[in-house]
């Protein structure tokens, strides 16, 4: 996914998009959500903002398909239920879990929201008011801070990551590193993958596929006729033969590898099917063996596959709230978890750091290994994903926000912004662990 800064062509289109008689573009039409019932210090709704847009005839949501799942009316509930829509591996795990305590009372937090969405000072309540917001969770070591289901979505529900799960590819990377499955990230991508040969991408080192900075020609647009479209429909509805072929649908180079940074789902998917091959069998299998079972995940996650059952990388993991969370506190405490280093710590500092700088990327964030680096660069960062979904860590005060979403359009800088606020007054408002 992209953030751009907030522009007045990509702030347009999301006003024209999103504000069509829409109670979450101004508080103005508050009263017209449900008030919040908290069970067991979970909170829950069965509806939210901008209603009219993102649910069906009345007040039902449209049921996802495989020919509407990305519109706007459909996102609610296509986004969490993606993998029964598509084809999915699983990612299975094993008692006991690794339960969360909760704190005696949901945390209060005030921010200054983003001007493009009224500004003030807000609460959560009335974050939740101007954002479409799923499902949120905050946590702090091994205590949740918050949690909260809009839209009458549950806790058991997988909501899918769009492209969170590029930073989990660059996480299993790193875990193959670590075994001597990948000998150098400066070994070519052809090297463990020979479907690939031949092609500009098997060409290319895995360090700058980390980076996404290959230099193959790729548009990522989000505007339906794109390279990310394409790779899409060639993905998951199977209009393709899948697998190291995919490479050669993209295949024309424009800069030596290391030379230029353009964001790129091809590069993600490229380095999944080189860490299937590398590790002799599939990603969902060895993300299970090797981070989800020992890390105490709650429920099952599943990948989405190709028409070989390559999981295809760049989007389409699918998790609950809070096994993402863990997920995120896993980062947070440097790859450990319940005692076990299951992510080396230096590769957790490696992905983590950016290689590429805001100034290069021109997204605001820096870019590390398949992950986005706040541009202040004290040592947070983030998953991110279209339509809203963003996992952001602080490993200095060791917290997790968890933000899933069915925003209307793939680009949605005023939405972005006011998320980055909310976390930035998160992080104000939690002192850092004692060195």
């Amino acid at each position: 996914m992209r953030w751009t800064l907030p522009i007045k062509s990509l702030w347009a289109v999301f006003v024209s998009v999103a504000c069509l008689g829409i109670a979450g573009c101004s508080t103005s039409g508050q009263s017209k959500t449900s008030a919040w019932r908290v069970d067991q210090g979970i909170g829950m709704r069965a509806d939210g903002p901008q209603m009219s847009l993102l649910s069906g005839v009345g007040a039902s949501f449209t049921k996802g398909t495989r020919q509407n799942w990305w519109q706007a009316h459909a996102g609610v509930d296509s986004f969490s239920r993606l993998d029964e829509i598509f084809k999915a591996s699983v990612s299975t795990t094993v008692a006991p879990v690794n339960v969360w305590r909760r704190s005696a009372a949901e945390l209060t937090l005030t921010y200054q929201g983003a001007t493009a969405l009224g500004g003030g000072t807000k609460t959560i309540n009335d974050y939740f008011e101007r954002n479409p917001t799923t499902a949120m969770l905050i946590a702090k070591g091994d205590t949740l801070l918050l949690e909260r289901y809009q839209y009458a979505r549950q806790p058991r529900q997988r909501f899918t990551s769009f492209s969170m799960s590029k930073t989990i590819i660059a996480m299993l990377i790193g875990v193959a590193l670590h075994e001597g499955r990948i000998r150098s990230l400066d070994d070519l991508a052809q090297v463990y993958a020979p479907g690939l040969q031949g092609t500009e991408y098997g060409k290319t080192p895995l360090r700058h596929l980390l980076t996404m900075s290959s230099g193959v020609e790729f548009r990522e647009e989000y505007d339906g006729q794109d390279d990310s479209a394409r790779l899409t429909r060639a993905t998951i509805t199977g209009q393709s033969e899948g697998g190291a072929s995919l490479a050669r649908l993209f295949n024309r180079r424009i800069a030596e590898p290391g030379q230029r940074w353009s964001y790129a789902s091809a590069e993600t998917f490229v380095l999944a099917v080189v860490l299937r091959q590398a590790v002799g069998q599939d990603v969902a299998t060895y993300f299970s063996e090797k981070i989800w079972k020992p890390l105490g995940a709650e429920h099952e996650a599943t990948w989405l596959v190709d028409s070989t059952g390559q999981e295809i990388g760049f989007m389409g993991f699918n998790a609950t709230l809070r096994d993402y969370g863990r997920l995120g506190m896993l980062m947070a405490q440097m790859g450990v978890a319940r005692g076990q280093q299951l992510v080396p710590a230096s590769w957790v500092k490696e992905m983590t750091k950016a290689h590429v700088l805001p100034s290069a990327t021109k997204r605001w964030f820096g870019y590390g290994y398949q992950t986005w680096v706040f541009p202040d660069l004290d040592g947070t960062f983030a998953f991110q994903g279209v339509r809203g979904q963003m996992l952001f860590v602080d490993p200095a005060r060791q917290l997790v926000f968890v933000h899933l979403a069915a925003r209307p359009t793939a680009r949605d800088p005023a939405g972005g912004a006011d998320a980055v606020a909310f976390w930035q007054a998160l992080k104000r408002s939690i002192a850092p662990l004692s060195p």
